[in-house]
């Protein structure tokens, strides 16, 4: 670091003072005079640093030190500028202060103006761009959090459509099951109902086609006893075929074509005609007045084969009938075997 030269030492002159120096009448020693002083690199510690000040006598005067403070204070306003340029800024709080100027008030009548004139020092480094950051900022976050909530919304309200979605097509599911169980079970009824119509209409078909091949074995009738009917008449005790009451000599027919395997007495039954149809059948006919047919002789449908009587155990004339089938010895109910054959005694 370079340092000043000395300098040529100056002779010695007594200052010439009147009396009136520094407001004394008498001349002080304590007053002066002085020799000039000159800084050498002897006298003179080098200064280490960016900055270097020179060692001065006496102190600075007000005005001076006001410009110092100056421009420290712009020097440090400019510091905080540029390091504001390689980041953000960021806001600092601070109590806001009297203008440096204050600090150093004289009194003088300048000072309000300057006191109008400064800035505080928390409003330092803050500019218009911080404020607008700072807004925008919040604002982003408030928007942000806006979003947030109106996605969360949107999600629940897509869940309970989703719940309700779910419920409407599980009810109509439902109400297609029932709808479909019930058609099933109307359309099982109408099938049966068909089913039991086609029945119905084939039987009477087929019983009117037997009607043709089968007859009553006699007319002008009246029915006096059934089958099974229990009395103390019968050696059985009840009664084993089905009674026509008619007057005598009215005409028995044939039932159905067949064979006649037997017509004479039978004792109780008393003239008694049996005509063997071709599946093994035999109808009896009792108690006739007279049997104009025998043994080994073909009939056919409605053929005459006797006349009503009142022969054997009887009370009064009438045509017993009596049904075997495959010539068992027990028959059946004739009323029931008749109807089957599409009659009705």
């Amino acid at each position: 670091m370079a340092s000043n030269r000395p300098v040529p030492e100056a002779p010695f002159i007594p200052a010439q003072r009147d009396d009136e120096t520094f407001g004394y009448v008498a001349y002080r020693a304590e007053e002066g005079p002085w020799e000039e002083w000159n800084p050498t690199e002897d006298s003179v510690a080098p200064v280490r640093g960016r900055h270097r000040v020179a060692k001065q006598r006496g102190g600075f005067a007000r005005s001076s030190t006001v410009l110092g403070v100056g421009v420290i204070a712009a020097v440090g306003a400019g510091g905080m500028a540029s390091a504001n340029t390689g980041k953000p800024p960021v806001s600092i709080s601070l109590p806001d202060l009297p203008s440096v100027g204050s600090l150093f008030d004289d009194g003088s009548a300048d000072t309000p103006a300057a006191e109008a004139g400064t800035t505080a020092l928390s409003s330092v480094g803050v500019t218009t761009a911080d404020g607008e950051d700072s807004t925008d900022a919040g604002e982003a976050l408030r928007n942000r959090i806006m979003a947030q909530a109106e996605q969360q919304q949107g999600q629940a309200e897509s869940k309970a459509t989703a719940v309700a979605l779910a419920t409407a097509e599980k009810q109509a599911a439902d109400a297609a099951a029932k709808a479909e169980k019930q058609a099933a079970a109307k359309a099982a009824e109408a099938k049966e109902k068909a089913e039991a119509a086609a029945a119905k209409k084939a039987e009477e078909e087929r019983l009117a086609k037997l009607a043709k091949e089968y007859t009553l074995p006699t007319s002008s009738y009246t029915i006096t006893s059934t089958f099974g009917q229990a009395g103390s008449m019968w050696s059985s005790g009840y009664h084993t075929g089905l009674d026509f009451a008619a007057p005598t000599g009215t005409l028995i027919k044939a039932v159905h074509s067949g064979t006649i395997t037997e017509a004479g007495w039978a004792g109780a039954y008393g003239y008694r005609t049996i005509l063997t149809l071709d599946d093994g059948t035999e109808l009896w006919f009792c108690h006739q007045s007279s049997i104009s047919v025998q043994a080994g002789q073909k009939v056919s449908t409605g053929e005459v084969i006797g006349r009503v009587g009142a022969t054997g155990n009887v009370t009064g004339p009438h045509l017993h009938l009596e049904v075997h089938p495959g010539g068992q010895p027990t028959g059946i109910d004739p009323m029931a075997w008749l109807r089957g054959k599409g009659l009705t005694p």
